[in-house]
């Protein structure tokens, strides 16, 4: 799958797509039945009833006929991410017609990223429907599945019918996805999924209203962030008590694990596509913008979540602490999280 796809208006895949973009992984997963079907841990309990009530639908919840004209777009609709490039001499040299040409096709490689993140958070929480170890966790798993299948259909159906343009997969994203996927350790998918991957979506949508101006993109990620905060509750609520009951060798893996995979999210995560349509070196272009200080305070601002969890669950051990200190990261791991009373409070 290379370069990108366009698509026509209500045109889908053809079965020659389908089968030249098919890709069969296999996964040595370790399932189990469990047959004490007692509520045993509260919280997952509360979570899954809270899944249950939160339910939304792609089709009628969201507003589908509002008008929207990519041509229209200017300059100031990507503010933010004009800013971003805005020293860079490569970006300088373009005629604003070929700016905004980059911008629309930087806001799609990003929409497709979400997308193919959210393909494979229904992959894993479907594994955990069968690997997760206790009854409510498998509930809850399951209600997570249908989440993330809703979250597939609607960044589809967005791509589809708004920028009509998809990217394929970063091959960063990818590689960390075939990890929790092929890995046969349950709690491995846990780490991956739930706590570094859903973390840093939470923090990334959150800030997506400053990034894309279109008011049905806010609207769809709206409805995900309340999904993504369940989801990371369960991921640390689960963790918590398990990491402890682990021996030292064992959550020093699942350590170096959770750090791999902020590395790879936090240095390596870029619209190379997009920089080789437009010619650009791609490793200066990385590096170049690994240094603009408007992407280092996002950057830090979406793995605020992230590193508090992982010192909550106890994976911000003594081996590690040195790695994250390195990324600068480690200013955030008593950052106040608020996502564990927003779902208290609804429940």
């Amino acid at each position: 799958m290379h370069g990108t796809i366009t698509y026509e208006p209500d045109m889908y895949l053809t079965n020659k797509d389908v089968k030249d973009i098919q890709e069969i992984f296999q996964t040595p997963l370790i399932g189990t039945y469990n047959w004490d079907y007692t509520a045993a841990d509260d919280r997952i309990n509360r979570l899954y009833q809270l899944a249950k009530k939160r339910q939304w639908n792609v089709e009628i919840d969201l507003d589908w006929s509002q008008p929207w004209n990519q041509e229209d777009l200017t300059l100031e609709d990507y503010a933010y991410n004009h800013q971003m490039f805005n020293d860079y001499k490569p970006y300088i040299k373009l005629s604003d017609e070929k700016k905004l040409e980059f911008q629309n096709k930087a806001a799609a490689w990003a929409l497709a990223q979400f997308l193919h993140g959210e393909q494979g958070a229904l992959l894993v929480s479907s594994q955990l429907c069968s690997c997760a170890p206790t009854y409510n966790s498998k509930l809850y798993a399951a209600t997570q599945a249908y989440d993330e299948a809703r979250h597939v259909e609607a960044f589809n159906k967005y791509i589809q019918t708004r920028p009509r343009l998809m990217y394929p997969i970063d091959k960063y994203l990818k590689y960390l996805l075939d990890k929790i996927l092929t890995d046969e350790r349950w709690d491995l998918k846990f780490i991956g999924m739930q706590l570094i991957i859903e973390g840093l979506a939470l923090g990334a949508f959150k800030t997506f209203p400053q990034v894309h101006p279109d008011p049905l993109a806010h609207s769809i990620v709206e409805y995900i962030i309340k999904d993504e905060a369940r989801h990371v509750t369960f991921g640390v609520n689960y963790l918590e008590e398990h990491i402890k009951n682990l021996s030292q060798h064992e959550i020093e893996e699942r350590a170096e694990f959770a750090y791999e995979a902020c590395v790879v999210m936090k240095n390596r995560f870029h619209a190379i596509q997009v920089f080789e349509e437009f010619g650009w070196d791609v490793e200066e272009t990385c590096a170049y913008a690994r240094n603009v200080p408007i992407r280092e305070q996002f950057q830090q601002f979406i793995f605020q979540g992230v590193i508090p969890n992982l010192k909550k669950v106890g994976l911000l051990t003594e081996t590690v602490r040195p790695k994250f200190e390195e990324l600068d990261l480690l200013k955030w791991e008593d950052f106040p999280n608020s996502e564990d009373m927003e779902w208290i409070e609804e429940a």
